[in-house]
């Protein structure tokens, strides 16, 4: 195992009585793909969630345990929950680009940060763009509006908008199931990249996936983190009856 960038420890999230995610420990390895699958509504988006404070948003939420991000604790009252999700920007499951141009869409959050000069922002909206594999296609048309492409390029463009503040950790809550095989394919690649810089987590319902471009796997049902180990474990060895079931589809 190599060095983790995520510690987390006796996790447990409440929406009002609904104990979402029970006494979550997982260790998330900087620089590796880490896939969280699982059948809907068993607390993977939850947990993804948890992770840059997105649930601070929602209504009668009780978090207890801990976050460790390079040993401070995300929860701790003194975190910046601005600066904590500069440093880990997350990629949602339909396209969300901002009703602006291409170029306003990635220059956006390093805007929001401070960075005013135009050089500088020209050349991050560029190597953004280029670190999505979304460049050659839209150099041309960069002033145009971001809603003028494609499902897919959308989605490459909220990955370049993600990384444009230069986060340490990207999540993504099954970034391909509104895209097309093609496009899908296009995303698994450019995540293959990514983990060369970031440390990435991928929520995702599709397993062939999970199989293809991780490196751990963590396996959730009702809210419990049944079993987490490098991927091929999981999928060819798998230590519990209830992660071999699942993966072999007989249920779920």
């Amino acid at each position: 195992m190599g060095n983790d960038k995520l510690l987390v420890h006796d996790l447990n999230l409440w929406y009002a009585d609904n104990h979402a995610l029970k006494d979550i420990n997982m260790n998330i390895e900087e620089n590796r793909i880490t896939a969280l699958i699982g059948p809907s509504g068993c607390g993977k988006s939850t947990f993804l969630k948890t992770i840059n404070r997105m649930n601070d948003i929602v209504e009668n939420v009780r978090i207890e345990g801990k976050i460790l991000l390079d040993d401070e604790d995300i929860y701790d009252p003194k975190v910046d929950v601005t600066i904590l999700r500069k440093k880990i920007g997350m990629v949602f499951q339909k396209p969300n680009p901002f009703m602006m141009s291409i170029y306003d869409n990635v220059a956006y959050g390093p805007r929001i940060h401070g960075i005013k000069n135009k050089t500088d922002l020209d050349e991050i909206v560029e190597n953004s763009l280029k670190a999505a594999a979304l460049f050659e296609e839209t150099k041309d048309r960069l002033k145009k509006s971001a809603l003028g492409l494609s499902g897919g390029q959308q989605q490459r463009l909220c990955v370049a908008r993600a990384i444009a503040v230069q986060p340490e950790i990207l999540l993504m809550d099954e970034p391909t199931s509104a895209l097309d095989p093609i496009s899908t394919l296009k995303i698994e690649d450019l995540m293959l990249d990514l983990k060369e810089k970031y440390t990435v987590l991928i929520v995702t319902h599709n397993m062939q996936q999970a199989a293809r471009i991780s490196d751990n796997t963590g396996f959730f049902l009702l809210g419990e983190l049944i079993e987490y180990n490098v991927t091929k474990d999981i999928f060819y060895v798998p230590k519990d009856k209830r992660t071999e079931d699942y993966v072999s589809g007989r249920f779920g």
